[in-house]
């Protein structure tokens, strides 16, 4: 299911700075699940983060479990909780031409938090797996009503 955008287009895999400023519009007080829709790179794509390229090529997939492995305790310093992670299946309203691999949903306490950790630096540097690892992807923030 995977598919390959040039090296450098990210306009669909890292978000912009006004939409995390609009994160922060949402009331302060309440958790934040953040909906993740994920297509991965047949092959990793790491031309903008060489420090991080593995000797050997490996597959999206590859990439965004070891970005996984590295977000990991950053999602627990934020304490936010990994609430799904699967596989997608067919979509059944939608664009037939938008597919995804697979869906992750991450609970943080409040907006600050999610921001606070996208922002941090060694988020930062090692979420370059993210990138290398998506072909496309949506982040949409949830709260309940």
């Amino acid at each position: 299911m995977s598919t390959d955008l040039p090296p450098t287009d990210r306009r669909t895999v890292d978000p912009r700075r006004h939409q995390l400023a609009e994160v922060m519009q949402l009331p302060a007080d309440q958790p934040v699940t953040m909906l993740n829709l994920l297509r991965y790179r047949d092959v990793a794509d790491y031309s903008a983060a060489d420090d991080l390229a593995p000797e050997q090529p490996i597959s999206g997939e590859q990439a965004y479990r070891r970005y996984g492995a590295a977000a990991t305790p950053h999602i627990e310093k934020a304490g936010a909780e990994v609430v799904y992670h699967g596989e997608c299946g067919p979509t059944v309203i939608g664009p037939a031409d938008e597919t995804w691999d697979s869906i992750l949903l991450v609970r943080y306490p409040n907006p600050k938090a999610f921001l606070d950790m996208v922002t941090d630096p060694e988020y930062q540097s090692m979420s370059r797996h993210r990138t290398a690892a998506l072909a496309d992807s949506r982040l949409i923030a949830t709260t309940t009503s």
